[in-house]
């Protein structure tokens, strides 16, 4: 069994994703290490492509960029990316958001529902 080079944390992160003229779509990051992540998407891709992910860690900032992520496993509306190109500025975004996980496990508010306004 392969081991794991950086823990992953689950989460549940809107995002979306492009390949030049190949594929695009968006979907839901819910695990996420400094290395990669797993996508939940209605969107087919396959093994060996090449895409620019989008993710949107905080409802604050714009969308964390990696340049280039690519698919590693594809099952059931669901694949693996390995992050290969982030911009140093994007990195360090990164790194800040998975330190932060650490620290505090993420918990996403669960949505209201509306008829239970006062």
């Amino acid at each position: 069994m392969e081991q794991r080079k950086n823990p992953r944390f689950p989460v549940r992160f809107r995002s979306s994703f492009t390949s030049l003229n190949i594929v695009g779509g968006d979907g839901n990051i819910t695990d996420l290490s400094l290395r990669g992540c797993r996508v939940e998407s209605h969107t087919a891709v396959r093994t060996g492509t090449s895409l620019e992910l989008r993710a949107h860690v905080s409802e604050d900032e714009p969308p964390l960029k990696v340049q280039e992520a690519v698919v590693r496993w594809c099952r059931a509306q669901q694949f693996g990316l390995e992050f290969v190109t982030l911009e140093p500025e994007e990195w360090a975004r990164l790194q800040h958001t998975v330190t932060q996980l650490e620290l505090h496990p993420y918990q996403k508010e669960p949505a209201k529902d509306p008829s239970e306004a006062a």
